[in-house]
């Protein structure tokens, strides 16, 4: 008798281990989500836009920046700092939060 109560025990314990593995497989087997794609292209992307460089049309893909700002911002260079757009009033505070981690203000060497 305590042989089969042993037996149950261990067929128990196989079934418990092989339906966590299977689990497991599915979870790994899932693809991944737009989340965290879009995340991951977004981290590929680090090239920043050098306002005292960029053409128009590069300042005009920033967000929130269309033909007015970055004629703006053209007419305004050279910048020594990116946060002198808000300071010189080229634009808004806004913005400036949409753009501040896509642009740099390089100098001239």
């Amino acid at each position: 008798m305590s042989r089969n109560w042993i037996a149950k025990i261990v067929v128990a314990v196989l079934s418990l281990t092989l339906a966590s593995g299977m689990m497991f497989a599915q979870a790994a087997a899932k693809p991944a989500s737009k989340d965290s794609t879009a995340k991951a292209d977004k981290g590929a992307k680090t090239e920043l836009v050098d306002i005292n460089s960029a053409t128009k049309d590069q300042l005009d893909a920033l967000p929130g920046i269309g033909a007015v700002y970055s004629q703006k911002i053209i007419d305004g260079r050279p910048y020594t700092r990116k946060d002198q757009l808000v300071s010189k009033k080229i634009v808004p505070q806004a913005t400036y939060d949409k753009i501040k981690d896509k642009i740099i203000a390089r100098q001239k060497k």
